[in-house]
Order: structure tokens, then C-alpha cells, then sequence
């Protein structure tokens, strides 16, 4: 079969300037990948290197995502199953490429599967079922991350997303408690994101002051990479721990079992794009319910395409908590299309409502 693939760099613009402990953020930068075959049928995928953690932010990405492209447009091979895309994806994308392999991904999956951004078909993607998500919070001044708070509570959230480690700990509290004046754990469902704020030495105190208002977890509370004291700390903190961070870069199956059975954590958080894609996120899930270990699926500021994507796996795990699927809303120039939220759910509708820029 003859291909055609192509990508193109689409910068995406935040509406407002996006708070983390490690920065602003006001622009993201993608690349769009478009697979054509020979039927004049095409697949889209997104890579998208997430600065300063992805492990294929570097310089040389463009390069390598062309040399890529370049490799599957002289295949002959037709991709007539999942096993077929995978084989071509593990022999010549490497693993320490996680975004591009997620990209080229999806885009072969979405081919596959009729050209019609129908990732992995479900429930959802027939829009009959809604996926719950978190309503997620930015880092800011305290009026701005109240205004959010107020926002999202109005729109139907019972499950808020809070990112910390950018306020003095006392005014992340004093979040914590306007939310509590007004609502139960049973009522919100409370998440923050220290985005590993904290060190070894002061995370335990915290997390005693945080266990207050009956969190349902905390994310990285450490930076990565202390096995021995994220062990240590998710051996004794008053509630759960998720790791994030702490998954990247992380490739083969015996380096996962050692992490999990190591640290021992509540809850891990997979970001295909950061992780390599769909089936990497998925072995995670195994290895995770193997140990009794809980797990929910994020978006890494995506556009449509890519948390389209991920949506759309997700949806085929049937699980039932909360997952971090709620950022296609924060850019004024992301790719219409029909994912929208509604009571705290995405859903999928008419799939015409695409527009692409390719």
C-alpha cells in the first residue's frame, strides 16, 4: 500500500497564563500527524512534547518526527491489524521517544479504524456514555484560583483538581477551606497536584495539614526520582499519594514492576503522551491492578486531537472514577471539534464537527 504522511507545527495559545510549580505556560507547541492511504482515507495523530519533562523535548524532535514520517511512507506493508502497527511502531520509533510514538499511534489507530477520529471504538465515541472528569484548577493569585473554584463548581464538577506549590502553603489552604465552609467529601471530591513541591523533609507535615479536608489523594507531592523516601511517605501519609512525574522515563516491564513494588503507591496518573502512547499506558493498568494499586488517565495540554485520543482509550477501560481529561478548553486556537463537557462529563457528539488543519 502506498502512504502518505505528513505533519504539520501548530502553536496553541493559552486563554489565560497557566500556573505550575515549574512556570507560566502561554503556548504549547504540537505536531499534527496525517497518515493518508492510497484510498485518500487519513488518520490524525499529535505528538507534543511537553517542555521541560517530556523526555523527547529536544532540540532534534522535529528531525527525528520527519525521519519517521519519512520511514512509514516507504512502507509497502498494510497495517491490517493493531498487532501490525504496533510492530512497526516499537522497530522503528525508540521508546525514549514517548510523544512521537503516541502520534504516529493513534494516527495508524484512527486509520485502522475508518478515518473518522474513531481511536478505539466504545460507548463513547458512539456518544451514548460520558466520561466523568476533574474540573481542574491553575496556580495564581488567590482571587483568580477562587474565581476558577466558583467556575467550575457552577458548571456541575463534583471533582476538583487543585495545583499547588505556587501560593505560601497557608493561602492554598485557606482554598481548601472555602471550598470545605460549603461542601462535604461527599459532596466534591477534592484532588491537588504538588507537582513535587515539596521536600522529603516537610511533605509529611504537610500532608497531615492537607489530610484536614479530606483530600481524595495528592499527586507528586516529592519530586521524582526519591524511591526511598516517596516509599517512605507513602508507607505513613494520612492520604493517599499518586504518582505522576515519577512514571517518566520509565520504559521496560521489569523497571515498572520495580517502581510499583518499590514505592507502593495508592494511585499512579498515565499521560500516554509522556509515557508512549496507548498500549504503555495500558501495561501500566495491568502491572497497577496486579498490585491493588488504583490508576486514572490525564491529558498532557493536548489539543483535541490528541485528548481525543486519549479519551477514547480510556473510555474502553470502563472505569468509573474520575479521570483528568478536561483540558481541551484552555486554548483560544484548538482544533474544533466535537468534544465538549457537560456536568462535569466529556462526551463525543457528531463527529463532522471536526475541522483539520491539514
Amino acid at each position: 500500500m502506498n502512504w502518505k504522511v505528513d505533519y504539520r507545527k501548530h502553536t496553541l495559545r493559552f486563554k489565560f497564563p497557566a500556573g505550575t510549580s515549574r512556570g507560566i505556560l502561554r503556548e504549547k507547541e504540537i505536531f499534527i500527524i496525517k497518515v493518508e492511504n492510497d484510498t485518500g482515507h487519513f488518520g490524525l495523530g499529535e505528538s507534543a512534547p511537553l517542555k521541560g519533562l517530556s523526555p523527547d523535548d529536544i532540540p532534534e524532535f522535529e528531525s527525528h518526527l520527519a525521519q519517521a514520517c519519512a520511514n512509514l511512507q516507504k512502507e509497502t506493508v498494510d497495517f491490517d491489524s493493531e498487532e501490525s502497527i504496533y510492530e512497526w511502531l516499537f522497530e522503528n520509533i525508540p521508546a525514549r521517544f514517548p510523544s512521537l510514538r503516541f502520534g504516529m499511534e493513534t494516527a495508524l489507530l484512527d486509520l485502522r479504524y475508518g478515518a473518522q477520529r474513531c481511536i478505539q471504538p466504545s460507548d463513547f465515541s458512539a456518544n451514548s456514555r460520558g466520561i466523568p472528569i476533574n474540573g481542574l484548577i491553575w496556580m495564581g493569585k488567590k482571587e483568580f484560583m477562587r474565581h476558577q473554584i466558583d467556575e467550575k463548581l457552577e458548571a456541575g464538577f463534583n471533582c476538583i483538581k487543585i495545583k499547588i506549590g505556587a501560593l505560601d502553603f497557608d493561602s492554598e489552604c485557606a482554598l481548601l477551606d472555602y471550598i470545605r465552609e460549603y461542601y462535604t467529601p461527599e459532596q466534591i471530591s477534592i484532588r491537588v497536584d504538588a507537582n513535587g513541591a515539596f521536600t522529603p523533609a516537610e511533605a509529611e507535615e504537610k500532608l497531615r495539614h492537607l489530610a484536614a479536608y479530606g483530600l481524595h489523594s495528592i499527586e507528586q507531592p516529592i519530586r521524582q526520582g526519591q524511591w526511598e523516601a516517596m516509599r517512605s511517605l507513602c508507607a505513613v501519609a494520612p492520604l493517599p499519594i499518586a504518582l505522576d512525574e515519577e512514571l517518566i522515563g520509565i520504559y521496560s516491564l521489569q523497571e515498572k514492576i520495580q517502581l510499583l513494588e518499590k514505592v507502593v503507591p495508592q494511585y499512579i496518573i498515565l499521560k500516554p503522551t509522556l509515557l508512549g502512547g496507548l498500549r504503555a499506558s495500558k501495561e501500566w493498568i495491568t502491572l497497577a491492578e496486579e498490585r491493588n494499586i488504583g490508576w486514572w488517565i490525564t491529558s498532557a495540554l493536548e489539543s483535541n486531537i490528541g485528548l481525543n485520543a486519549i479519551a477514547q482509550f480510556t473510555a474502553t477501560l470502563d472505569s468509573k472514577v474520575h479521570q483528568g481529561l478536561g483540558t481541551g478548553q484552555l486554548y483560544h486556537n484548538n482544533i474544533p471539534s466535537p468534544l465538549t463537557i457537560e456536568q462535569g462529563h466529556l462526551f463525543y457528539g457528531n463527529s463532522e464537527m471536526w475541522e483539520f488543519p491539514l
